[in-house]
């Protein structure tokens, strides 16, 4: 395997140095060519993704390729103007000189996908490294085989091994992949593995970008609008089990609003995602049996509020609200990762910091309130990776928003223009004139000193 992998990154690289990527033109081919794949395999995705996590087709197109559809758009359209070398100032130092930034791609990039939206997380760094102007190798997850069959299969019909292609495998050849030097790591997954792929990547000095996750907090002020705040929190809770990097993890929620809020929450809940709604909705497992364990162990009986049941074997674990959690609880101590969304109550809005300032920085949050003068407050004082006021999730959706981690949550951002800026070294260059030769750079004398100090303070 780790003959076959060097040989693949070796191959890339010589079609990368045979400068055929770089070609605008090429870029936007190819970024078609990607859509029309997408277009042609849509009911095989679907249907890989039913196998997989039983995302039903409106979850599966909504979260997994109709954000791609607006991606590829927003890059076809804009790489011409985004890949143009740009002319900055020159200093009175450099006078006769021009200055400019080249967009130069790096080059071989290795794409790491995770499991809990298997085929969007896996297309969308693409998209960007395409848009750049590199080659890359994708490795899906193996925890969703059947998606990451139809990846590789689609990749294959579409690109050559040289330019694109997909690597299969366990956790052994994610570490092989790792091993390579290649030009640049774009990684999604947990904090954990997300050291691990940091710190292979130190080996070579590789650029990184780290996807990763948190605890990200829902607050409810005393003015918000609770029934709005029930309806989106609960839509973006449970989207896909809960198995969102960004979902609502816990709700912080003033205590005189805890009563009436629960009850809408519980409404919604139960509209949405009861028994009777279960029949007609598809409804998606937990991704396998260790993680259906941990999350069981998460949930304290006596504090359950609205649901708690689940069917260990068909990986299946009910939307669960939890009432009267404390922050020393087990459901908050890790990223929950699933459908149960603790409730921790506040009286005051200095609470709220000292909670959220007390874990690591989160990948999102939510703050529900219809005051300026609370949103500033928790915008100004608490460092997350992007978030909604009055809405959840939806931050993801716009190709005009950077969206990426801070600290333990991440780094580097993607999506839209900043895709193509993750995949994309900015070269330095000064065009300096040979008409003259200014003298100065060359005397050491008390009065050319003085003149560079006027020029420069």
């Amino acid at each position: 395997m780790k003959d076959a992998i060097s040989s693949l990154v070796q191959k890339q690289r010589n079609y990368f140095y045979s400068g055929e990527t770089k070609s605008i033109s090429f870029r936007k081919n190819q970024l078609t060519a990607l859509k029309e794949a997408i277009r042609n395999y849509e009911s095989d995705i679907l249907e890989a993704l039913k196998k997989d996590l039983n995302k039903g087709e409106y979850e599966g197109f909504l979260t997994e390729i109709g954000f791609l559809y607006s991606e590829l758009k927003d890059m076809i359209k804009n790489v011409d103007y985004w890949a143009t070398p740009k002319k900055e100032k020159t200093p009175i130092s450099s006078f006769g000189g021009k200055s400019f930034v080249y967009k130069e791609p790096y080059g071989v990039t290795l794409i790491i996908a995770p499991w809990n939206y298997p085929f969007q997380l896996a297309i969308a760094p693409l998209i960007g490294a395409i848009g750049a102007g590199n080659t890359a190798i994708i490795k899906p997850s193996e925890l969703t085989p059947n998606t990451s069959v139809i990846i590789r299969e689609l990749i294959a019909t579409t690109f050559p091994e040289k330019y694109i292609a997909v690597v299969e495998g366990d956790v052994e050849t994610s570490k092989v992949l790792l091993d390579e030097d290649v030009d640049y790591i774009f990684f999604t997954g947990s904090t954990e593995v997300g050291k691990k792929v940091m710190e292979a990547a130190s080996k070579h000095l590789t650029p990184v970008t780290l996807e990763l996750g948190g605890k990200s907090p829902a607050i409810i002020m005393d003015d918000a609008n609770l029934k709005l705040a029930a309806k989106r929190i609960v839509w973006g809770k449970f989207l896909n089990a809960g198995q969102t990097c960004v979902a609502p993890d816990y709700i912080l929620i003033h205590e005189k609003k805890r009563r009436k809020f629960l009850k809408l929450l519980t409404y919604y809940t139960k509209k949405w995602f009861g028994n009777e709604a279960l029949k007609k909705r598809d409804y998606p497992k937990i991704i396998n049996e260790k993680h259906v364990e941990r999350l069981i162990n998460l949930i304290d009986e006596e504090k359950v509020f609205y649901g708690g049941g689940f069917a260990q074997e068909q990986r299946f674990i009910e939307p669960t609200i939890m009432m009267d959690v404390t922050m020393d609880d087990p459901v908050m101590a890790e990223e929950i990762f699933g459908p149960i969304l603790p409730i921790v109550t506040f009286e005051h809005p200095f609470e709220i910091v000292d909670i959220v300032r007390k874990r690591p920085n989160p990948l999102a949050l939510y703050l529900f309130t219809e005051s300026k003068d609370h949103e500033q407050f928790i915008l100004s004082n608490l460092s997350f990776g992007g978030g909604c006021v009055n809405d959840t999730v939806m931050h993801l959706s716009t190709p005009y928003l950077p969206f990426g981690g801070v600290g333990a949550s991440g780094m580097g951002s993607y999506h839209g223009k900043n895709s193509f800026d993750t995949f994309t070294h900015e070269k330095s260059i000064l065009k300096q004139t040979t008409s003259f030769d200014l003298p100065i750079r060359y005397s050491q004398t008390k009065t050319s000193l003085s003149t560079l100090r006027k020029m420069w303070e």
